[in-house]
């Protein structure tokens, strides 16, 4: 027990009891409430398998706060055991907003930066909504630093206009790239291709945050593929191939949960260096969208994120109708100071 008269206790979804797995959810939807207004809850059954299919490469764990028997807040820490990056640890603290200014965020964030010290990390990575500015103001009395402004943008599908995705695709640089597309896991034939395809993505602006450039391999990504099929997400993606070399020179990827059968999610985008200033951007994103118009009628939104400082995608999002939803800032906080932190608080 610490100062917050706080228990803290990991949560491993594989044994949690029925009654912990209700309160974690009831949590969970009461933070997705604040980050994400009018979006439904999240059911149970998605929960529950979005925790159990996470890939062991991940590393990810899970802690909950009790206080006086009731389930107040959680925290969330990724260990990966990929080679780049080894310096940090991705982490989430969140309280629930009744149980607020207790010390309760500060008792569970002591307990993922020990873990993270202990694991060899010296740098915390976290985010925080301009809808929970509760978060923000923990951040900046930890002393973090924000690394990188990320907008949240928001599509109604009815207000997508057919007529220029048309336009779009018909001013298409065909005689020079083609489209192709996949639905599910990659071809096996494929997968050297596609990881160098998920290479153009460490071209994305990164701020100040102190990141190496992510690698795919083909292990990793069919890793993935089967956390996804656990789960029921279903991944679509769009790639454009240059003729003259072979070389696939952009992708867009989207991906839809038909436990959350409202909501899509745009992944990656990007087309590489030597391939920009054909439109390939706006056709890829065109082609897809037309493929969601035509193939998912439950889609009511498209979610996508992108760096405040990325103005040719924020350009052809705003063109295609995304509007500004929410801002969520990547935040950066060495684990000593974490530490130096909750020391001094507790």
């Amino acid at each position: 027990m610490g100062r917050a008269n706080v228990w803290i206790e990991r949560f491993e979804p594989e044994r949690a009891w029925a009654e912990v797995w209700r309160s974690f959810h009831r949590l969970s939807n009461a933070i997705r409430a604040e980050w994400w207004p009018d979006w439904p809850p999240r059911p149970l059954p998605v929960l529950r398998r979005n925790l159990l299919a996470v890939p062991p490469v991940w590393g990810l764990r899970w802690w909950v706060a009790w206080r006086r028997g009731e389930l107040v807040g959680g925290a969330e820490l990724e260990l990966s055991t990929t080679p780049e990056n080894r310096h940090l640890a991705w982490c989430d603290v969140y309280v629930h907003p009744d149980h607020r200014g207790k010390g309760i965020g500060t008792t569970l964030l002591k307990t993922v930066a020990e873990v993270a010290r202990e694991d060899g990390r010296r740098l915390l990575t976290f985010a925080t909504a301009a809808t929970a500015p509760a978060g923000e103001a923990f951040a900046r009395r930890l002393g973090a630093k924000p690394g990188l402004v990320n907008h949240t943008n928001r599509l109604r599908i009815s207000d997508v206009a057919p007529a220029l995705l048309r336009a779009w695709i018909e001013g298409a640089p065909r005689d020079e790239f083609s489209l192709g597309f996949w639905e599910g896991p990659y071809p096996e034939e494929d997968l050297a291709e596609v990881c160098r395809m998920h290479e153009v993505m460490n071209t994305a602006p990164r701020g100040e945050l102190e990141m190496e450039d992510f690698h795919w391999t083909p292990e990793l990504i069919r890793e993935q593929e089967e956390s996804l099929r656990k789960r029921g997400v279903v991944r679509w993606t769009v790639y454009a191939r240059h003729r003259a070399t072979g070389r696939i020179a952009g992708f867009t990827e989207v991906a839809w949960d038909p436990g959350e059968p409202e909501i899509l999610h745009q992944w990656g985008t990007g087309v590489f260096p030597e391939f920009r200033g054909h439109g390939l951007g706006k056709w890829l994103k065109a082609d897809m969208l037309g493929r969601v118009l035509a193939g998912r009628p439950e889609v009511k939104f498209v979610v996508t994120g992108n760096a405040g400082s990325n103005a040719p995608m924020l350009k052809i999002n705003h063109e295609l109708g995304f509007r500004l939803y929410n801002t969520v800032t990547l935040w950066q906080l060495p684990v000593e100071e974490a530490l130096a932190y909750a020391r001094v608080r507790s």
